[in-house]
């Protein structure tokens, strides 16, 4: 699929709505609004409030929208055996075993309704990742815009249903390690309540720690598009590729929100920090997706104002014999 077809013929009035695409994305009623930019904090604060913050004020300085966080109940969401093992990386170990680990980088409900107070001091939303039934109950309790269902936990039934019926906001589906069907399944879940074209965002993901480019099967987006876009509120895109070459290809394809792990030091313990961008990158991601959204428009007129002198100038307009400089 092309997302801006060739039409001949066709122009584009002055005062028309000049952010519509043609091809699959113009079938939807799709817009180019300004991209949505959630900075994915998770657990880069490696379990201190003091770094929370700060990764929230320089999201906000960077021009992110979001500043997101996780959440999980760790004896809930682990079996024991899976609680008691070691660290499968123990360089990125904060405690002896797994279930020690995630107990150390656990905020409190308390401890993310102070983060969430604090963004809107700063300017900047506060948002989070829910992995089990005790998370989600806790966080649909701080009145936020959405909350964020992990690629690991979207087949989560019982989870899903506490977001779907006792949140009012909405809810952000990541689509990594995923089939086809189960989408589906997380779909028509929403949809047996009339959830889903109100509340419900959809995220194309590959569950990896960096992904490679060739992993990230962007074109999926366009795929989303066909099967969901009458069916879900948005379509969105969540990278963990390196650097951010690619991140405008998602807008330009229908993204309507980008997300992307954000740390202060890429060399900082932890798993996801090697995955995520500093703040020079951030910057700059929310700096070309604003640019972005500015070309993302048809010519008023055929010849704009901006180029009436440089055709005056240049424009060929003599006629003369083709060979009169050789004469």
């Amino acid at each position: 699929l092309l997302l801006a077809q060739e039409v001949r013929g066709a122009s584009i009035e002055p005062g028309a709505d000049m952010k519509r695409p043609t091809g699959y994305l113009e079938a939807s009623g799709f817009k180019y609004e300004p991209c949505k930019v959630v900075a994915e904090i998770g657990c880069n604060h490696m379990g201190d409030m003091k770094i929370a913050k700060e990764l929230m004020k320089l999201a906000k300085d960077c021009g992110a929208t979001y500043a997101k966080f996780q959440k999980r109940c760790a004896k809930e969401l682990l079996t024991e055996e899976q609680y008691n093992k070691p660290h499968p990386v123990p360089a990125n170990a904060f405690g002896d075993t797994y279930g020690a680990h995630r107990e150390f980088l656990e905020f409190s409900k308390e401890q993310h309704l102070e983060l969430h107070k604090y963004g809107k001091e700063i300017g900047v939303e506060w948002a989070t990742s829910v992995w089990d039934v005790t998370s989600a109950r806790e966080m649909i309790e701080i009145p936020c815009d959405f909350l964020k269902v992990p690629s690991a936990c979207n087949n989560h039934f019982e989870m899903l249903q506490v977001l779907r019926d006792e949140f009012k906001g909405d809810v952000h589906v990541s689509t990594g390690m995923t089939t086809k069907e189960e989408i589906e399944e997380v779909v028509k879940f929403f949809e047996e309540k009339g959830a889903a074209k109100t509340r419900l965002v959809i995220y194309n993901c590959t569950s990896g720690y960096p992904v490679p480019f060739e992993d990230v099967c962007m074109l999926e987006i366009c795929r989303l598009y066909e099967q969901y876009a009458d069916r879900v509120k948005e379509i969105a895109f969540s990278g963990h590729h390196l650097g951010i070459a690619i991140d405008v290809a998602a807008y330009t394809l229908g993204a309507k929100w980008i997300e992307r792990h954000f740390t202060k030091n890429r060399a900082w313990k932890g798993t996801d920090h090697a995955a995520s961008l500093e703040p020079a990158g951030l910057g700059k991601l929310v700096r070309d997706l604003h640019a972005a959204h500015q070309c993302f428009t048809y010519k008023a007129t055929d010849v704009l104002d901006i180029e009436n002198e440089q055709r005056d100038k240049l424009k060929y307009r003599k006629k003369q014999k083709v060979n009169a400089c050789t004469e």
